[in-house]
């Protein structure tokens, strides 16, 4: 097996397993109370800022600097929004709660998609730097992406998504990262600044969803603090994972 087919074969591993995993936590939501499911989909957005914040942004400002980031981030969350504006033309009614819920989870879903494909050219980078760094790159992705997928599943479960279509979802928004991993190998040190700026577009697309939609439909669903609580925790156990890994 060549060294390109292994590399790539790597990245969508670790695209599908990470988001995989998240994405079967929809298995386990049965018929849970409105103040459970406030409290999930708080405690997701808050991981997802603190995933921007501490993880995306620092790895894009150290590979492309400070404009080409605030630029990445700007257009990524300008991209987010005109989809966002398609979405809601292609209704052409007003969207019901449920179907709310619905739009959140696949405009998350094209979100992480997004960011899979800049990871996937990380370690596929990383790889061609050194094996020890893409294989270690591959992990910490691996983790990070579990919480995304379940950030992912939850909106759509409530929308109405069965368990296994918001599975399948999940596995199928991790596929980019092995798209990624094959282009960073094949472009290795060049790709670096590339990588920075689409972690930065990324990372745009994630801040519009999360402060657009997540947190709002958390408190949506519960009128009280609950999911305010849980997005700062969410918050705090994003800092924890970004430093330890």
């Amino acid at each position: 097996m060549s060294y390109l087919v292994r590399t790539t074969l790597i990245g969508f591993m670790v695209g599908v397993i990470g988001t995989g995993l998240g994405g079967a936590f929809g298995f386990f939501i049965k018929k849970p109370s409105n103040r459970f499911l406030s409290s999930i989909i708080g405690l997701s957005g808050g991981v997802m800022l603190a995933t921007v914040t501490f993880d995306l942004l620092p790895e894009a400002f150290n590979i492309a600097g400070e404009i080409s980031t605030v630029i990445g981030l700007g257009l990524g969350a300008l991209a987010s929004a005109i989809l966002d504006n398609i979405v809601m033309q292609s209704t052409e009614t007003k969207l019901s709660i449920k179907q709310g819920f619905l739009k959140t989870g696949f405009l998350l879903g094209v979100s992480i998609a997004l960011h899979n494909f800049p990871e996937g050219l990380a370690i596929g980078s990383g790889f061609m730097a050194e094996s020890s760094l893409g294989i270690s790159l591959a992990i910490v992705i691996a983790l990070h992406n579990v919480p995304e997928g379940i950030a992912m599943v939850v909106p759509m479960k409530v929308g109405g998504y069965g368990a296994l279509k918001a599975f399948l979802f999940a596995l199928l928004v991790g596929t980019p990262m092995g798209f990624g991993a094959y282009f960073g190998v094949l472009i290795g040190e060049v790709a670096y600044s590339l990588i920075g700026f689409s972690l930065a577009f990324a990372g745009g697309t994630m801040l519009y969803i999360t402060i657009g939609e997540l947190i709002p439909k958390g408190q949506e669903l519960n009128k009280g603090r609950i999911s305010t609580m849980f997005a700062v925790f969410g918050f705090m156990i994003g800092i924890i994972v970004s430093k330890i890994f």
